[in-house]
């Protein structure tokens, strides 16, 4: 919101007061002034002059030779280029030695020959932006009324000694988005009375030209029209159009730019209808027709939605309420007769009206945000006095008015203590009571408990701690005492869940992986693929997508890390390892909200190892990613508790995936992506992991233990087994390690064969059992009587053979 100083003082009394100075209380108050332009800094120099004689430049078709007086002994000669200077107009004159914005210096000068001693000036050359500026003038110079006093100081003929200053205002006040609301505001802070605007009445009858009726009272609750005969269409007075200019409207004619100063006025959208172009004496609010179009005031036709609220004759749709006319009844050079709509649209109606038809004006932010209704007819009453006096109408008496307004005063109570404690001050009950005198608040109370009657204006008062931060606001936030805050401190700190999160990504990115964050949202052709859990129903669809490529939510990490993967081999970067923590979005039932859960996934690709100097290189496979996992649940504490078990899974290599089970509860895969999948993005021997991170974390984790360092030897005995070839490795891993006793300290495999000397359907496995006691030496005896205890029990369990 732009507020002019010099329209404000029409209001409120702001003397001993500078702009920058109101600039620093009205922030203080709570209301950010995001600046102050001093609409005349920078400019010296700049006077009223007439133009006595203009003819063509002799060297230059684009080119005017003007003689001007400035208001001095002699006229001078000045050079100009805009194609609307001619004879007999008052123009803006920057002397030799003016100075306009941005320092720009005049001098005397020879253009194509001929001297020019000064220059004729437009209104953006003295700094006001080129879409303010009214259209007839915005590509040439700017003709001044001709009353203007040649020689007068051209600033003040243009009502440029003012400052503006620019109203940060936050969506709850839509009170100060107009001088009366930001009149209220100051006079509060400087306690100060308001001075509104006064309004007289006329003769005759509305009501006998025209009649209103609403079909849609729900979303107009209320509307007016007025009528106003005899209108002459011309330029706004200069005072008017330098007010618009400086709130940032263009000036258009004499009863648009009235309209438009009666929004910035009272906050109030105005209408104004050719009541002769309506050719009709009805006026009727209601919905619109299916598919019915209308041609708006900037030209466009527009195809209205059923919910959408137009004001219309018993023919057609004339204007789409709250949002712009249309161009059937706009205001021109021809109007005579002009009917005023002053109206209470709902809110929410008039925003889905401007999203749908993507039309927005300043009159739907206003209604969207909600206006004052106490000041829907004085608005009205206003703009005809206006038009009768700045356009010559004669306005016809009384209102055709349509109201179903129902609205109850709001009461909110606060009490004394409650604004102390919230504040953490000490301000007595008369303190409080003058503050919500200040803000025209009518309390009424014991001294102890206020009631406040809301007034229509203040709709973002409606809770008693909304009347706390107004007795703060006024008391003024840099006298509230600084304190620290009171009772038991306590340390912050991640949960369980969190400081497990944290190291598990800790752990991966020591481990040599990167961390990748993708979207959640995917495609329709990716968003079931690698899924952890089978889900039947339908994943969750975005009713408005960005793009079909980020449709749904998904439910894998896996398909959005191979396409990160891709990205990167498609740019030479062919040693790929990536991880990521994230949610899935799992449903159950359709129409059902989905379950949330995150995910820990990776994908790997190329060397894991490579060591130039050695000539070493290792590929990523199977076991490189086992072990990455082997180690993460090592570090968790959770080894003895996972296992992993052969599996096919859809999108995986048949032979080298396997189900990761905690507990026996399957919470994730490990595998190489399938050949036609890899082919599909574009890659070379690829392979991931997913994990459920929740199920994983929520686990009990044993607690590590440390032992001292042994004072005695161990033993290692290695045995060759061979078994049929369906039996897993795993497997009879876990029957050493059960049936080991406690002298077994730890079992692994350390070779694998399967090849022409061995047998059809069997393979051979070895493995090496460390046997150890902490308090003793063990003897060869005790070692070869537990071993042969586990042969005996790898013999029964898996038919197992020793290999000669």
């Amino acid at each position: 919101m732009f507020v002019s100083t010099k329209w404000l003082q029409e209001y409120v009394d702001l003397s001993g007061v500078t702009p920058d100075e109101l600039a620093k209380l009205i922030t203080k108050a709570g209301i950010e002034v995001e600046g102050v332009d001093h609409l005349s800094e920078g400019i010296k120099n700049v006077v009223v002059g007439y133009v006595m004689e203009r003819e063509q430049h002799p060297e230059a078709d684009k080119l005017s030779k003007c003689t001007v007086d400035v208001g001095e002994e002699q006229p001078v000669q000045i050079i100009c280029g805009a194609p609307n200077v001619a004879k007999g107009q008052k123009v803006i004159v920057a002397k030799v030695g003016a100075v306009l914005p941005g320092n720009f210096k005049i001098k005397k000068a020879k253009l194509r020959g001929e001297v020019s001693e000064g220059m004729i000036c437009s209104l953006q050359e003295l700094g006001i932006e080129g879409k303010v500026v009214a259209k007839e003038f915005s590509n040439g110079i700017f003709v001044l009324p001709s009353d203007a006093e040649v020689g007068a100081d051209a600033l003040d003929v243009l009502y440029r000694d003012d400052a503006v200053l620019e109203l940060g205002l936050t969506p709850n006040r839509a009170d100060c988005l107009n001088m009366i609301g930001v009149a209220y505001e100051v006079a509060a802070i400087l306690d100060r009375d308001v001075k509104l605007p006064a309004i007289s009445a006329q003769s005759a009858t509305t009501a006998d030209y025209v009649s209103v009726s609403i079909e849609s009272k729900e979303d107009a609750p209320y509307y007016s029209a007025k009528l106003v005969k005899g209108v002459k269409i011309g330029p706004s007075p200069l005072w008017m159009q330098a007010r618009l200019m400086s709130a940032g409207i263009r000036p258009i004619n004499n009863v648009v730019d009235i309209t438009n100063y009666i929004l910035i006025e009272y906050g109030q959208p105005l209408h104004a209808f050719d009541f002769n172009k309506l050719n009709s004496n009805q006026i009727i609010v209601r919905h619109a027709k299916e598919n019915e179009k209308i041609v708006t005031l900037d030209g466009e036709e527009r195809t209205l939605q059923p919910h959408n609220l137009v004001i219309a004759t018993e023919k057609e749709a004339v204007a789409v309420a709250g949002v712009m006319g249309g161009q059937s009844t706009e205001v021109d050079v021809e109007t005579v007769d002009v009917l005023i709509e002053s109206a209470v649209f709902r809110g929410q109606s008039v925003r889905q009206t401007s999203k749908d038809l993507g039309l927005r004006s300043d009159s739907s932010a206003r209604f969207e945000k909600g206006i004052d209704a106490s000041r829907t007819f004085p608005a009205s009453e206003r703009a005809a006095q206006l038009m009768a006096e700045l356009a010559g109408g004669t306005i016809i008496e009384g209102s055709v008015i349509a109201d179903n307004l129902v609205e109850d005063a709001k009461k909110v109570s606060v009490s004394v203590s409650k604004i102390n404690g919230v504040l953490g001050t000490s301000i007595d009950a008369e303190t409080v009571k003058d503050i919500f005198r200040r803000l025209r608040l009518e309390a009424t109370g014991n001294g102890e408990v206020f009631t406040i009657t809301v007034p229509s204006r203040r709709g973002d008062l409606s809770i008693e701690e909304d009347l706390v931060e107004e007795v703060g606001r006024l008391y003024g936030y840099d006298h509230i005492p600084a304190t620290l805050p009171t009772g038991v401190a306590s340390r912050g700190q991640l949960t369980p869940y969190q400081a497990k999160r944290r190291k598990i990504r800790q752990y991966l990115q020591h481990a040599g992986l990167y961390e990748a964050v993708t979207y959640s949202l995917t495609s329709n052709n990716k968003v079931k693929r690698f899924a952890l859990e089978t889900v039947d129903a339908e994943p969750v669809r975005l009713a408005l997508p960005m793009s079909e490529e980020r449709s749904e939510l998904r439910f894998s990490l896996v398909p959005h890390l191979l396409d990160a993967i891709a990205y990167n081999v498609a740019r030479k970067e062919e040693n790929v390892q990536l991880f990521e923590t994230g949610s899935v979005f799992l449903t159950k039932e359709k129409n059902e909200l989905p379950h949330e859960e995150e995910y820990l996934a990776g994908a790997l690709t190329g060397l894991w190892l490579q060591h130039a100097w050695q000539g070493e290189k290792k590929a990523v496979d199977f076991y490189v990613v086992k072990g990455i996992l082997d180690g993460l649940f090592n570090e968790l504490g959770l080894s003895n508790k996972i296992t992993y078990l052969a599996a096919k899974k859809e999108e995986l290599h048949p032979g080298r995936t396997a189900s990761i089970l905690l507990n026996g509860e399957e919470i994730g895969f490990i595998g190489q992506v399938h050949p036609v999948t890899q082919k599909e993005w574009d890659l070379k021997e690829t392979y991931v992991f997913q994990l459920s991170l929740e199920k994983l974390l929520n686990t009990e984790f044993d607690d590590i233990l440390y032992n001292a360092i042994p004072r005695f030897p161990s033993m290692n005995r290695d045995m060759a087994l061979v078994v049929d070839s369906k039996v897993f490795a795993g497997d009879i891993l876990s029957t050493i390690r059960s049936t080991g006793g406690r002298l077994l300290k730890d079992a692994t495999i350390f070779d694998l064969y399967e090849g022409d000397k061995m047998e059809a359907g069997k393979k051979s496995v070895a493995f090496s059992l460390t046997y150890f006691d902490p308090e003793r030496t063990l003897t060869d005896e005790e070692v070869t009587k537990a071993h042969s205890k586990v042969l005996k029990a790898v013999e029964e369990t898996h038919n197992a053979q020793l290999r000669g």
